[in-house]
């Protein structure tokens, strides 16, 4: 296999991957804050990290995949209260159905799932080694802030300089940090808020200090691959790169990836705009595959472009593999893989994890194994259609059989469908040719697609 380069943005380089621990990778994305259904935005770091996971593990690497829980922060706070319902209550509902939504899209498991609110000893601990090497300070109303001016390499992810970070930055009300760049690591309960003992008071952890805390405990001080929304650049991982390395004066991660955004027309989707769209709300009307298939075909670092046309285009785009799987039928049981397109498929992984390329070679196969079908060839058929199902599965993709695709929806009678097809059989037989293609065309209309084939016919909804 070629050697696995990732694009870094710490050093806007694409890099070649060269793990701490040979063999090993430790890799922590940036998870969910529960207190709301996840939407597409979510589905595309999740899909995008799980195609990650799964190449690297394809390479023959050990990964230790760690993906977080945010349990506590403002917005759970405020959404329990607007509920009024603990947040326990809140927390478990969305994890729930955050777990549910998972398995919807095919995910394999993270390693580790660490929660906020499980991880006070080590978030406490970390805040306390800041203190003590003079890079955090206790302000007098119980809060703890970072010393942004004590972390001389602050902004070298995002490109961006405390000098023009500080243009306009205010401290708000309420606040009693020394520098408006300042962030918080420990905020003082309020009256109803729940609350954690500490060195300083009673409080809960900020959010940043959460990730950082855990992915050092899960993972140790150092680790290889740090991943998350382009949105989470800055100021988030911003934040845990300078708390990381100030608290443990280690590295921290190596290597930084973001997914782009996911965009209605020209606007970012987001809760906050309002033009998002929950899995659970796609899912009604689009298999997980199909929303798997529709983001894995844009590379995770470009803009994804929501629209219906476009995921009916992706569901269209899947059904043609799995119609040729099924064209295909039973291979021989001593039937080999295609050596140019599993090199093809590699190559396009190894370079980024370049999915938008590797089901470019799929779609390849495809056109192979029609051709070859049309021709008679045997052969080729049988090895065009076990590379399609191994390359697919590298990606989460083709693990169903055909027929439950291609004819496991809708409603349709699928006894009715095949009734019709053998009376146009019966039809073509009696060289009837304007009856066959009356059928064809009533299905047609009902958007039954019928495809010919030398095992016979089958067929598809539209």
């Amino acid at each position: 296999m070629s050697e696995q380069t990732i694009h870094n943005n710490l050093s806007g380089q694409k890099e070649v991957l060269r793990p701490l621990q040979p063999g090993q990778v430790g890799l922590y994305v940036c998870g969910v804050t529960v207190y709301d259904d996840c939407h597409l935005g979510h589905a595309r770091f999740l899909l995008v990290f799980d195609a990650v996971v799964r190449q690297l593990r394809a390479q023959g690497l050990d990964v230790r995949y760690v993906r977080n829980i945010t349990d506590i922060d403002d917005k759970i706070i405020k959404r329990a209260a607007e509920l009024d319902i603990g947040i326990d209550a809140l927390t478990e509902k969305y994890i729930g159905r955050f777990h549910e939504d998972c398995a919807a899209l095919g995910l394999l498991p993270a390693d580790v799932e660490p929660r906020a609110t499980e991880h006070l000893p080590q978030i406490i601990a970390m805040i306390e080694q800041l203190i003590e090497r003079g890079h955090a300070y206790a302000a007098d109303n119980g809060d703890v802030y970072f010393a942004v001016a004590s972390f001389a390499d602050y902004g070298q992810l995002s490109g961006k300089r405390t000098e023009e970070l500080r243009v306009g930055a205010r401290i708000a009300a309420g606040e009693s940090k020394r520098d408006a760049l300042d962030f918080v690591l420990w905020k003082a309960a309020k009256p109803g808020e729940p609350s954690w003992d500490s060195p300083w008071g009673a409080g809960r952890p900020g959010w940043h200090i959460e990730c950082s805390a855990m992915s050092t405990h899960c993972l140790g001080q150092d680790f290889d691959i740090h991943g998350g929304g382009m949105d989470l650049k800055f100021p988030h991982h911003e934040n845990e790169i300078a708390q990381s390395r100030c608290a443990h004066g280690s590295r921290y991660a190596g290597v930084w990836m973001h997914n782009g955004f996911v965009q209605v027309g020209s606007e970012k989707m987001s809760k906050s705009l309002g033009n998002f769209r929950t899995i659970r709300a796609l899912l009604e009307h689009y298999e997980g595959e199909v929303i798997r298939y529709f983001i894995l075909a844009t590379h995770y670092r470009s803009p994804l472009i929501y629209t219906t046309e476009a995921m009916d285009a992706a569901r269209s785009a899947l059904r043609r593999l799995y119609a040729a799987l099924e064209r295909a039928g039973t291979l021989p049981a001593d039937t080999a893989p295609q050596a140019e397109a599993l090199g093809a498929f590699d190559a396009a992984m190894a370079d980024d994890f370049n999915t938008a390329e590797a089901i470019a070679v799929l779609h390849g196969l495809v056109r192979g194994l029609n051709a070859a079908a049309d021709s008679g060839d045997a052969a080729t058929v049988a090895s065009a259609a076990l590379t399609l199902r191994q390359l697919g599965g590298r990606l989460g993709l083709l693990e169903r059989e055909p027929a439950a695709v291609l004819r496991g929806q809708g409603g349709v009678d699928a006894a009715w469908v095949e009734e019709q097809i053998a009376a146009r059989a019966a039809a073509r037989k009696a060289r009837d040719f304007a009856a066959a293609d009356g059928i064809r065309d009533a299905l047609a209309e009902r958007g039954i697609l019928l495809h010919d084939g030398p095992e016979g016919t089958t067929w598809e909804q539209a």
